[in-house]
């Protein structure tokens, strides 16, 4: 999955509104960062939004906060959701159904990174533990999560088009793996589930064997950027998948922004990011994409209106 040459207008997601108070998005990871400044956005925008959080006093106190700024009674916390825990998912999933039961949007937005922001090149020593629960966050987590919520994606019409937006990284590109086979499996036509699992699979193996350095991955933050890559991977099996079935799975990669992991640092905010990823998320359903890579590649020009760049090649 490389990124797009071109991004829908954000005038499109603002001038054709085909959402109400009963259009129900998920963030996950919401508790701050770019996932709290989504819920914040779409909630402003009048979606019923679900936030998500590990902690519960976390989420409820982000919840709080959105309440002090005069959103938070469209957003909801239902319980604690750790997407590296399937028994967690398991028991979002179950209040979800139960409360809700129908879904509209969903933003894969919980991750997690051990990398320093200054880091230039891979580090020495990578654990497997470390490698591990990187992996099960940022891609096995979003991918039950996605998989355990399919069955409950709205289907209200034969034109209607539900979402999913999963909040991604360039580092994540195939162009950063150095390994022509595991290349030649990520470009394939009939890339499979199986297929991805065999390369995550692959790379746990090396770090746990102490030949990851040696075997092409990706240099720069090497777990985190295998994490994306994977995750990439999914929403192209995905988006396949569902191509005229009512659901659109896109890639968003929030480019340098000033988060808790990047200490602070970035060329612009969460709520910068916010509003492209809102505006990406809800375009009208006869302007939506499928299987693309979305990266903010420069601060935005003004609220919502971000620089955005997109390779020739339009598929993930």
């Amino acid at each position: 999955m490389e990124p797009e040459p071109s991004f829908p207008s954000p005038s499109l997601s603002l001038t054709s509104r085909w959402w109400s108070k009963e259009t129900v998005a998920i963030v996950t990871g919401a508790n701050k960062g770019i996932g709290f400044a989504m819920v914040k956005r779409l909630a402003e925008l009048g979606l019923t939004v679900i936030l998500t959080a590990r902690d519960s006093e976390r989420g409820l106190a982000a919840v709080e906060e959105l309440k002090a700024q005069g959103v938070g009674d469209r957003v909801n916390f239902l319980c604690a959701l750790d997407v590296s825990d399937p028994a967690s998912i398991k028991n979002f999933v179950a209040f979800f159904r139960t409360t809700f039961g129908a879904l509209d949007i969903l933003v894969n937005n919980a991750g997690v990174s051990f990398n320093e922001i200054e880091e230039k090149s891979s580090r020495v020593v990578l654990e497997q533990a470390v490698a591990e629960t990187v992996i099960n966050t940022n891609f096995c987590g979003p991918k039950l999560l996605t998989q355990a919520l399919l069955p409950m994606f709205r289907r209200s019409s034969p034109n209607y088009v539900t979402r999913i937006l999963n909040v991604s990284s360039r580092l994540g590109s195939l162009n950063k793996v150095r390994n022509s086979d595991i290349k030649r499996v990520l470009r394939s036509e009939t890339l499979s589930e199986e297929d991805i699992d065999g390369v995550v699979s692959l790379f746990i193996e090396n770090v746990k064997n102490g030949t990851w350095k040696t075997q092409g991955w990706p240099e720069y933050w090497t777990d985190y950027a295998v994490s994306k890559l994977a995750l990439n991977a999914y929403s192209k099996v995905l988006a396949k998948r569902y191509q005229g079935r009512g659901l659109s799975v896109n890639c968003f990669c929030p480019g340098f922004t000033q988060t808790s992991m990047t200490k602070g640092k970035g060329t612009h905010t969460a709520d910068d990011v916010a509003c492209l990823g809102a505006n990406l998320a809800l375009l009208p359903h006869q302007h939506l994409p499928t299987a693309k890579f979305f990266l903010v590649s420069a601060p935005p020009l003004s609220p919502g209106i971000g620089r955005i760049i997109v390779s020739s090649n339009s598929k993930l």
